[in-house]
């Protein structure tokens, strides 16, 4: 399966943004998924992730704010973010089974 990440911007503190992971050569199914974050100087995170049988668990520096979801379809893999902070700026990297994406970077202002 090949993940391309997308959907990574520049935001204020207090803003929102959706990560998309888009898949080709398979659905997303059959494995866990989730999404991954590296910020500059600070280990890799994994900040969200989901079950083969839908069952999602978040980082807790997210819970509450992030949302990690996969569309019907099962092709698409999404984090909805909310209530952004400046410490949630890093590089983000969707991942499926031991496949992985390329990273998209978010950076919130204060």
């Amino acid at each position: 399966v090949q993940l391309q990440a997308s959907g990574g911007g520049l935001v204020q503190a207090g803003g929102s943004l959706r990560l998309s992971c888009a898949a080709s050569g398979r659905t997303l199914s059959g494995a866990a998924m989730g999404w991954y974050r590296q910020a500059p100087g600070k280990a890799r995170e994994r900040v969200a992730g989901m079950t083969s049988g839908g069952l999602t668990s978040y980082a807790d520096s997210v819970k509450g704010r992030f949302i990690i979801s996969r569309d019907n379809a099962k092709t698409t893999l999404y984090l909805q973010m909310n209530s952004l902070k400046p410490e949630d700026t890093g590089d983000y990297t969707c991942y499926f089974g031991s496949s992985w994406g390329q990273g998209t970077q978010v950076t919130v202002s204060s």
